[in-house]
């Protein structure tokens, strides 16, 4: 079995990624508040989601080079401070068009650093990388467990959601001036260039699911990870592809619950709007919960029958959350569902860095494509079902996506046992 080994730059990176998920998880319960402010449409207010998945592109598309002209670190600390400043503008402005730039800014940044973490992570912790990912997105759930919770406590209090945009600036602060103080950094180096210096070695430490041992314990040949290097530096294999549209489908069922669950406590369970802006927090809170055994279980489970069973998790926390019709009951779905939801992204992102073996940093970068294609339709589609036939009915899209989401998932899973070795095969992930 892999052990996950936590060291300070571990720490660090689960810290970064954790400032990324106050933001996002935030954001979720503020688009309804905004919509009121902005006087708008549901369907025009999911264009701030739109906003996030264009700003996932762009981000996708600049980390790679950022990465290879100032190192993963500074990549990392760049995209914080992007997202600082962007968290500034949009808590500082008010029209439409300022906020939807504001939002695609916070998102190109996040996006930086969200890509930058997959790959430390990866790179780093080898087989044990599931894990480590399932931990840092435990992290980032944790801190977004924090943002609903302020902001509907803010609300409340008549102060509105503005002012939690001021303590997203203070976190990134305190958590750079500890890194400083510390002198903590992750590593530099990029797979392709340590697979340039050593292409075995590179390659067991930068796609270290790809080369680690199979479930019976028999590790895979040298010869075959060399192959894998010099096939992985040409291209991104099949399998990637198919864990691509499944982060994009898997985001989809994230973002619609993040940016329109507070509507549906609020018309259909009858919430106040600050308590269904701070109830939004009970998806995070099952995330949260999820992930930290999730971090365990993914040390013995291979990553596609796990993620089989979260997103059947997932469905069943759907159902009692739509039919509830009280507040109390629903907010009991929405932790169900979050507790199937903690394993989406990290379990499919590890097959995807996985299989990507040393071209980790570009299949880092295209993965966020994956999720700008979930954020930018989906939740616009949602919006404007529910502009027709209210939101209640328009979430049915929902168990929809989670099928489609499991039908890829079988897919993967055979995928991964039909690659042969030295080609797609990942034994690590597998399993028996």
């Amino acid at each position: 079995m892999p052990r996950l080994t936590h060291d300070r730059t571990t720490w660090l990176t689960y810290a970064q990624l954790g400032l990324w998920g106050f933001f996002l998880y935030g954001f979720g319960p503020v688009v309804p508040l905004l919509r009121d402010e902005q006087g708008t449409s549901a369907a025009v207010a999911g264009l701030h989601s739109t906003a996030i998945a264009v700003g996932a592109l762009l981000g996708g598309a600049l980390f790679a080079p950022l990465a290879r002209r100032i190192g993963r670190a500074g990549a990392i600390w760049s995209g914080l401070a992007g997202v600082a400043a962007g968290v500034t503008a949009f808590g500082l402005l008010r029209p439409l068009p300022a906020t939807l730039a504001a939002v695609a800014a916070v998102a190109t940044a996040g996006m930086i650093v969200v890509s930058g973490v997959a790959v430390v992570l990866t790179a780093r912790h080898g087989p044990a990388a599931p894990a480590a990912l399932t931990e840092a997105n435990a992290v980032c759930a944790g801190m977004g467990i924090l943002a609903p919770l302020a902001i509907g406590a803010s609300v409340d209090a008549g102060f509105g959601w503005r002012p939690v945009m001021a303590v997203e600036v203070g976190l990134i602060a305190l958590v750079a001036l500890a890194a400083r103080l510390s002198r903590v950094r992750p590593p530099q180096a990029a797979p392709a260039a340590a697979a340039a210096a050593d292409p075995v070695g590179a390659t067991a430490s930068a796609a270290a699911p790809a080369e680690a041992t199979a479930a019976d314990d028999v590790p895979v040949p040298l010869s075959a990870r060399a192959g894998a290097v010099e096939r992985v530096a040409g291209r991104l294999p099949r399998t990637y592809w198919i864990a691509w549209v499944l982060m994009s489908v898997t985001g989809s069922i994230e973002v619609c619950l993040s940016l329109w669950t507070a509507d549906v406590l609020r018309s259909h369970a009858g919430m106040t709007a600050a308590s269904a802006s701070a109830a939004v927090a009970a998806i995070v809170c099952g995330m949260f919960l999820g992930r930290l055994a999730g971090g365990r279980i993914a040390l013995r489970w291979p990553p596609a029958p796990l993620l089989l069973g979260a997103l059947t998790v997932s469905l069943a926390g759907f159902v009692l959350f739509w039919l509830a019709p009280v507040g109390w009951l629903a907010v009991t779905g929405l932790v169900v569902l979050g507790l199937g939801n903690a394993l989406h992204y990290p379990l499919a992102i590890s097959i995807a860095l996985a299989v990507a073996g040393p071209a980790a940093d570009k299949a880092a970068g295209w993965s966020a494509y994956s999720m700008g294609v979930g954020f930018g339709i989906a939740p616009v589609a949602l919006g404007a079902v529910a502009d027709g036939v209210g939101p209640h009915l328009a979430f049915l899209l929902l168990p929809g996506f989670i099928a489609a989401a499991l039908l890829l998932t079988v897919r993967l899973g055979r995928a991964l046992r039909a690659a042969p070795t030295g080609d797609d095969r990942t034994p690590a992930l597998v399993g028996a």
